[in-house]
């Protein structure tokens, strides 16, 4: 390291390197002398041979091709290309020569390590290109070339064999197409390790086939030789089987007989077998000189006597396996025997099931298959038979003409009998046919805009009314009469009901007396039994009923209730004219009942247009503010509902809500309860009943003090999630049954919001569906969903109710409902509901959609198709049922507000009013004589008679007179009647032709019979289903005044620009056609209002049965107060059979009582007795027995002991008495008794009060 030795830089890490090198080098000079150019060219190249090594221990392969390529170190044959190649092996060769504690390389093994490397990539280079000519003599198919190539040295492939080149270019060359096959690539090579498993893969094959054929040699020959010994020897050693010693001989025989199967004659036959190798290479074995090849021998034909070596494995390996069964048999031979006989059990079952069901299956080819059979019997039969006709010909037609005949005659009089048998069915085809131009002509009548008068006169007839339509509409009379009845009575029960469980309720409470209630009770019965028979026995025929005089009067009563029926007007001003408590019992009574209750669709459409006045009067005079229809009452809203959830509608609401309501009652495990401080209150009892001690939690607690709880959160959240699935079930069934929702609701909606539109214009779209929807939801709908058993959604039976939970659920429901339809939020005290405000958001959007859907409906005419002219035409009068008492109190109120009502002198109301003159009483009404003036019960009798029901036939007072034919449309009937009879008698092509042709005696002739068909027709009528007097005249006119009738008619109506005598008067035809399509469409009507009425009287009469299980219910409760009281006091046994039995096996009697005349006055009992003065009352006895039955008893009379008289008492004749007012009675036609104070008595001595 010495400046002056001016050497190269050296690296002091390196000392013991430069020692040892330097020192080998002297020792290597002949004069053990290194000269100092010898030595700088020393010390610089083992100064890059140090740092290559530094660099190799920090295995930096960047740098290490650097210092390879440093001059310095003068590498011999260092190529740049292997550089990698040589920073690779010297790190290898450096990390090994570190692992044997050498710490650096030499030069000389560097260069030793880069000769190396060149020597492998060289010898690469050559494999890579032996490799090639191996893939290239492969490709050729020469197996000389393949094995050349094979054995070149630079290969450098193991175990070549040249025995084997054939099978090496098969293997290879299957390898090599596999690889292409897989790579998808023609192109693909061989690489040397697939060349090398090829070459090993083909010695192994050729090994293995060869002591195959030669183990294959010695069993044929030991076979040939019939020498068993060697033979499971040679299956263990040759063939490598497991044998079994035991099975030797049986491998020796199945062997030989497979041989044997297999030996034939063939002399030509050579030693050679073939083999094959993997399933597909050739291999053949000379058995003589024990050669094998892989080239099949010239001219030779391989051993076909000889067993092949995968026979012999077969037949040793099936031995074997019979062998190890029977073995196995053989340890299991119970248990096997017991499993064949399920099986075969089995077996025999299912072989007899698949037989017997085949039968079953096959049985139409089983018949077809004896069809064939007897089929080619009785084919071979006639063959046979055609065998002899043949050898008889000349006698066969003879015989032949003989059947012939007899065939003829026989097929005619079948014909004849046919249709005599088929007489119905042939009518039948005649009279389709006929019906078909039938329907033609009607399709003509109904389709064409002018069908022509021939037409028009096959459908005249239909015009007539037959027994079957007076039939039906004095079905549909009595029906609607049944319905209003029934309707009438049973409000009357329900009022009387409701107030039965007022009385009972205060009974309870002690608050008023039993007398009372049983005194309700009975009028309850009273009126039950008899279905107000006693009320309506005066008039149970209408008018018939009453006295000729009272029939004008009555009359005139018809007008007026005509009048108001037909002009909404009046009744709409008149509601308003009323204080509101008595216009709501004035609607509920007169104007329903003045409808029927709308019992069919001329009533129905009447009474919504006096709903629509009255509404359109209400909120032009009463509503200031639009909301004032929500937050007030009022009054046609709740008629309107009113009435829909009556008879009528109610089982429309029933259909609409039940099935759901009845599903969320049903469901037991529903617990909804939406008041944390409830849901509180019910988890700390069911804390305290879980642990049997006092909860320390207070009871009273506030809303927001119970929301702190977690549980009350959790118990409310799961209540919130039940009731929103429980609602979208409700808002289903709603939106669902839009169709089924009352027209009338709907309408009454649409005029509704079209008022409210009219006079509030700047509203909203959104402010008038909450209108609407508070009539059609909240109005209607939702009180039936929170008391179901109120308005008879569901049946409860009398006594029953419904549970507090199921109510408190459907209170929940409802709720959320009525804030949804209302688009209300949940806030202020509801904030712990607020979660479902977005669901009450989405809600609401379906309400308003379902509201706009509900208003849109048609208009009543169009609905029910009726207008101001279909009174004159149709076949009866309106017919209304209405009381004595409400035809007064009518009268009455029209009078009162006569001039708010009718404000014009000239209004017709004034003009009816003013002919039936001031109101009369009850008496007046009747006539004198209708009650006993005597009678002391007179005033309750005229209270029962003012309940009477009569039926009124409205007729209008302006009907049209002969003569007066200033009403165009009424001419226009009258004229159609006319020439419709005309066009019956009288045939032609049109109206003008038949009007100027004259009729002859035939015609004249039809038309008599007509007329006479028609009086008869007529004198059958009921009266009230008669037509006018001027139309009936007409009728019974000669064809030829008809003729001249109705051509004056004509011009008058042409004159009015009605019809036209240039189109032949066609309008007027057109009319009658018009007339005939609506008499059959009112036809049809009609049928479905008989039905419609029949199933409203159905549901009536269960709603009766339901008021009579609940009188009942009642009467049962009564009994049993009346036996309590009875029984107080009184000493009894009770056997063990339930009946009653007194001590000493006597019947319980009680005593009587007696009292002297004197001693009941002076309680004021009696007050008086006729003939008798009351210093001799002391000598009057009276004896008062109990009777056998609960309230009868005995009362005898005695004079100075002896029996005058004996009268029956009955407690609740004398409630009944009390209860109407009546404070006196007679006993005896002679005793003067007060009823109270004979109750007061009764009570206390034989009820203990």
């Amino acid at each position: 390291m010495k400046p002056e030795a001016q050497l190269p830089v050296v690296h002091s890490f390196a000392a013991a390197v430069y020692q040892t090198e330097l020192f080998n080098l002297q020792q290597q000079n002949a004069v053990n002398y290194l000269a100092h150019d010898e030595l700088s060219i020393a010390v610089e190249m083992l100064s890059a041979v140090v740092l290559l090594n530094q660099t190799l221990e920090n295995k930096d392969i960047l740098m290490i091709k650097n210092h390879l390529r440093n001059p310095c170190l003068g590498f011999n044959n260092l190529e740049e290309e292997n550089l990698q190649r040589y920073a690779d092996t010297l790190l290898s060769i450096k990390s090994e020569a570190s692992s044997q504690g050498q710490d650096y390389l030499s030069w000389n093994d560097i260069q030793n390590c880069i000769d190396m490397v060149n020597m492998q990539i060289q010898e690469e280079n050559e494999r890579i290109i032996a490799i090639g000519h191996i893939n290239e003599a492969v490709d050729q198919g020469n197996p000389e070339k393949t094995l050349e190539a094979l054995l070149l040295p630079t290969a450098k492939l193991q175990d070549v064999r040249p025995v084997n080149a054939r099978h090496y270019q098969d293997v290879l060359h299957h390898a090599k197409a596999q690889k292409c096959k897989e790579s998808q690539d023609e192109s693909a090579l061989l690489w040397l390790d697939e060349i090398q498993r090829g070459i090993n893969d083909s010695n192994n094959n050729i090994k293995e086939a060869a002591a195959l054929a030669v183990g294959i040699s010695m069993i044929n020959k030991s076979l040939e030789k019939g020498d068993s010994q060697p033979i499971l020897m040679i299956l263990q050693s040759r063939f490598g089987l497991r044998v079994i010693p035991e099975c030797a001989e049986a491998y020796f025989r199945k062997l030989s007989e497979a041989k044997n199967m297999k030996t034939t004659e063939d002399s030509s036959e050579s030693p050679w077998i073939k083999l094959v190798m993997k399933a597909m290479y050739d291999y053949y074995y000379n058995v003589e000189t024990e050669e094998g090849t892989c080239v099949a021998p010239k001219g030779v034909v391989p051993k076909t006597s000889w067993l092949t070596g995968e026979e012999i494995q077969n037949i040793a390996g099936q031995v074997t396996a019979d062998y190890n069964r029977e073995q196995l048999w053989l340890a299991n031979e119970n248990l096997i025997v017991g499993l064949q006989a399920r099986a075969r059990g089995f077996l025999v079952r299912k072989n007899f099931q698949e037989r017997k069901a085949y039968l079953q299956n096959q049985e139409p080819s089983a018949i077809k298959i004896q069809a064939f059979w007897k089929g080619f019997k009785q084919r071979k039969s006639y063959v046979d038979r055609l065998k002899v006709l043949q050898g008889n010909v000349a006698a066969i037609v003879k015989i032949q003409s003989w059947v012939k005949m007899w065939l003829a005659r026989r097929a005619y009089r079948n014909r004849l009998q046919y249709f005599k048998d088929h007489n119905d069915q042939i009518v039948k085809i005649q009279a389709f046919l006929r019906a078909n131009k039938a329907r033609e002509d009607y399709r003509t009548l109904i389709g064409a805009e002018n069908p022509p008068l021939t037409v028009l006169r096959k459908f005249a007839y239909l015009l007539d009314q037959s027994d079957l339509d007076f039939q039906e509409e004095l079905e549909v009379m009595r029906l609607r009469e049944e319905v209003v009845t029934k309707i009438r009575s049973n409000q009357q029960l329900e009022k009387d009901l409701n107030l039965m469980d007022i009385k009972i309720g205060l009974l309870v409470k002690n608050r008023i007396t039993l007398q009372d209630v049983v005194l309700h009770s009975k009028k309850l019965n009273k009126k039950s039994k008899s279905q107000l028979e006693e009320m309506v026995m005066v008039d149970k025929q209408g008018i018939k009923g009453l006295s000729k005089e009272r029939r004008k009067k009555l009359e005139a009563y018809q007008h007026l209730f005509y009048l108001l029926q037909t002009n909404p007007t009046y009744l709409a001003k008149l509601i308003f004219q009323m204080p509101q408590n008595k216009s709501t019992k004035f609607m509920d009574t007169v104007i329903f009942t003045l409808y029927n209750y709308a019992s069919n669709q001329r009533e129905e459409y009447l009474l919504l247009k006096l709903f629509k006045t009255a509404l359109e009067e209400e909120i032009n005079s009463k509503v200031d503010q639009i909301q004032d229809i929500v937050t007030g009452n009022p009054t046609v809203i709740k008629m309107v509902v009113s009435f829909n959830r009556g008879a009528r509608g109610q089982n429309t609401l029933r259909q609409l809500l039940a099935p759901v309501v009845k599903e969320i009652m049903e469901d037991k495990s529903l617990i909804i309860n939406t008041s944390p401080v409830d849901v509180y209150k019910a988890w700390v009892n069911q804390l305290e009943m879980q642990t049997g001690e006092a909860s320390k939690l207070p009871y009273d607690v506030t809303t927001e003090q119970a929301l702190t709880h977690a549980e009350v959160v959790n118990k409310l959240e799961s209540s919130i999630q039940s009731l929103r699935a429980v609602t979208d079930k409700v808002l289903t069934s709603i939106f669902s049954s839009l169709n089924m929702m009352p027209y009338g609701m709907r309408y009454i909606a649409k005029v509704l919001k079209s008022s409210l539109h009219e006079k509030f214009p700047d509203a909203t779209e959104d402010e008038l569906l909450k209108i609407v929807g508070n009539l059609l939801y909240y109005r209607y709908m939702n009180p039936a969903i929170v008391a179901p058993d109120g308005f008879d959604i569901i049946d409860i039976t009398a006594g029953g109710q419904i549970h507090p939970d199921q109510r408190r659920n459907l209170g929940c429901v409802a709720k959320v409902l009525q804030h949804a339809a209302s688009n209300k939020l949940f806030e202020g005290e509801s904030e712990h509901l607020s979660s479902m405000n977005t669901y009450l958001s989405q809600t609401y959007q379906k309400f308003r959609n379902f509201f706009q859907a509900a208003c849109d409906v048609p208009e009543p005419e169009e609905k029910f198709n009726i207008d101001e002219y279909s009174d004159m035409v149709t076949l009866s009068k309106p017919v209304i049922y209405i009381s004595i008492e409400e035809i007064i109190n009518t009268h009455s109120l029209l009078l009162e507000h006569q001039d708010a009502i009718a404000t014009e002198t000239n209004d017709l109301l004034n003009e009816l009013l003013e002919g039936l003159g001031p109101v009369p009483d009850i008496e007046s009404f009747l006539g004198e004589g209708a009650v006993d003036p005597n009678d002391p019960n007179r005033e309750s009798t005229l209270n029962q008679l003012a309940k009477t029901e009569i039926s009124l036939s409205l007729t209008s007072k302006y009907e049209l007179r002969e003569g007066e034919d200033q009403d165009l449309k009424s001419l226009m009937i009258k004229t159609k009647r006319l020439i419709v009879d005309v066009i019956r008698t009288q045939p032609g092509d049109t109206l003008l032709e038949i009007l100027e042709t004259p009729a002859t005696a035939q015609q004249e002739s039809e038309n008599l019979k007509l007329v006479e068909k028609r009086a008869i027709l007529d004198s059958k009528t009921p009266e009230k289903m008669k037509h006018s007097q001027s139309i009936f005249e007409d009728g019974q006119l000669p064809i030829e005044q008809k003729k001249r009738k109705i051509q004056r008619n004509l011009r008058t109506l042409e004159q009015a620009g009605l019809v036209s005598s240039a189109t032949k008067y066609q309008e007027i035809i057109n009319e009658i056609a018009k007339d005939i399509r609506n008499q059959r469409r009112y036809r049809h009507h009609r049928k479905a209002e008989l039905v419609k009425l029949q199933q409203t009287l159905n549901a009536l009469n269960s709603k009766t049965a339901f008021y009579e299980e609940q009188i009942n219910y009642y009467n049962t409760y009564i009994k049993t107060c009346l036996d309590n009281l009875t029984r107080r006091n009184s000493r009894r046994s009770i056997k063990f059979d339930g009946k009653e039995e007194v001590k000493g096996s006597k019947k319980l009697k009680q005593t009587p009582l007696k009292y002297t005349a004197a001693r009941l006055h002076e309680k004021g009992v009696i007050l008086e007795i006729e003939d008798l003065q009351t210093n001799q009352f002391k000598n009057v006895m009276f004896d008062i027995t109990p009777g056998e039955e609960v309230g009868d008893f005995e009362i005898k009379a005695k004079f100075l002991g002896v029996e005058m008289e004996k009268v029956q008492l009955h407690f609740q004749d004398l409630l009944q008495m009390q209860y109407e007012g009546v404070a006196v009675m007679k006993m005896f036609d002679k005793a003067k008794v007060n009823v109270n104070l004979l109750i007061f008595l009764l009570n206390k001595k034989f009820y203990g009060k």
